[in-house]
């Protein structure tokens, strides 16, 4: 793509101009609940029109989040860093969704799952499928992290007649299916969630590859890692890494659509168990359960596991004042010189947070990026899509909030949150 990104942070939403997303809101993940028979009900499920967060923890768990650790992850039973024994070599880490996926249809629990696959021909682009064997299953693994339609299998699941079924989502998708659960039919669901930051569309993944890494074309996997430097792995098995501090921002800026720049569910919090890897020590997985479903796939899965430990050290606080100094700045600046980067890299290396404190600090980064977005470009939706437990996480840093960019971090009484 040699004229860069085809979308921009400035843009009002993702692929407005695309034929099939006319009337969606102006936020769109592009789940793929719109192109469902159950689209008119997109109003009263979508997190971009109103984040019903705290109606469908209640109804999950009886409860609303507590304050503290829930807060940043979500409502949970148990946490662990885990790891297949005997690894998938083509999976992303070591194959534990694509694996709890196949062991359901294996043991007829399910009669489908719901994942991602990649289209013929690439690696990256994503493509939703119903699997119906384990196989299918299995064939899936490696991370695609490009927007995916998912929820568009919804007809096909109706009209099959599934009454079993596993979804593997992100959190826009699993906030759409559990606001929309009731209208679905199904017998038992089961909800495996993917921690989700930012993803982007193929064309856009594509341009992305090439301003981070010398070979883009033989770039198998790749994923932004606890020791703040993203790995590429090539087809040759060898790993190419690029210091965060490195990323070229001026070349990157607009290729985030503005759905993933509004949202607050990294660490998928309304799936049943949350299978991702940055709470975790290097080359291990992070693992929430949350509900007690979410504890029957873990013991499902646990006779294949290795359970480690999970660790955390450093303090994700002194960090912060220069994250929010850079906030404040108009996006895109060009990289500091590289004796300042390499410096910035080995202190960030050495003495910044770990594990689980590494996972506080993401967390609250993204939560403060996406809270400032809102308020710079859909300031009159903040009251719906802005959950009432981000401004409650946030807190601690509400006056150095309010000295950097000179307003309250809380909402004043006309922008308190309306969540359902």
């Amino acid at each position: 793509m040699e004229e860069g990104p085809s979308k921009g942070l400035d843009q009002i939403s993702l692929l407005s101009s695309d034929e099939r997303l006319k009337g969606r809101p102006r936020l769109c993940s592009d789940c793929g609940f719109c192109d469902s028979s159950l689209k008119l009900l997109m109003s009263q499920t979508c997190t971009f029109v109103r984040n019903q967060t705290r109606g469908i923890e209640q109804r999950l768990h009886g409860r609303t989040r507590h304050a503290g650790e829930e807060g940043r992850f979500g409502i949970y039973r148990a946490m662990y860093a885990a790891r297949m024994a005997r690894p998938n070599p083509h999976a992303q880490w070591s194959g534990m969704v694509t694996t709890l996926g196949a062991r359901l249809l294996e043991q007829d629990k399910v009669d489908a799952v719901i994942t991602t696959a990649a289209a013929p021909g690439t690696r990256f682009k994503a493509q939703p499928l119903l699997a119906r064997t384990p196989q299918e299953v299995l064939a899936t693994a490696g991370n695609k992290p490009c927007l995916s339609p998912a929820l568009s299998l919804i007809d096909a699941v109706r009209d099959q007649g599934i009454k079993r079924l596993a979804v593997v989502g992100t959190g826009c998708q699993v906030h759409q299916l559990r606001a929309a659960e009731a209208e679905l039919g199904l017998e038992r669901l089961y909800v495996i969630g993917i921690p989700c930051s930012d993803n982007v569309s193929y064309p856009d993944l594509e341009y992305f590859l090439t301003q981070v890494s010398k070979s883009p074309e033989t770039v198998v996997h790749h994923e932004f890692m606890q020791d703040f430097s993203l790995w590429m792995r090539h087809e040759d098995g060898h790993v190419e890494r690029l210091n965060y501090i490195d990323f070229p921002m001026d070349k990157l800026h607009g290729i985030f659509p503005s759905s993933c720049l509004s949202c607050f569910d990294y660490a998928n919090t309304l799936s049943d168990i949350t299978i991702g890897y940055m709470g975790a020590p290097l080359g291990w997985q992070w693992v929430m359960v949350r509900t007690p479903r979410g504890e029957e796939l873990f013991e499902m899965l646990r006779p294949e596991l290795e359970i480690g430990e999970l660790t955390e050290s450093g303090d994700r606080n002194r960090g912060m004042p220069r994250y929010m100094e850079r906030l404040s700045h108009p996006p895109g600046q060009k990289r500091p010189p590289m004796p300042i980067r390499k410096l910035v890299a080995m202190l960030q290396r050495t003495r910044g947070p770990k594990g689980l404190e590494f996972a506080r600090a993401v967390i609250e980064m993204k939560l403060l990026r996406n809270l400032n977005y809102v308020r710079s470009k859909f300031p009159k939706f903040e009251s719906r899509v802005v959950p009432g437990h981000v401004y409650e996480t946030l807190e601690p840093y509400s006056e150095l909030y309010e000295q950097t960019f000179g307003r309250p971090l809380a909402p004043t009484a006309a922008e308190s949150s309306s969540e359902g």
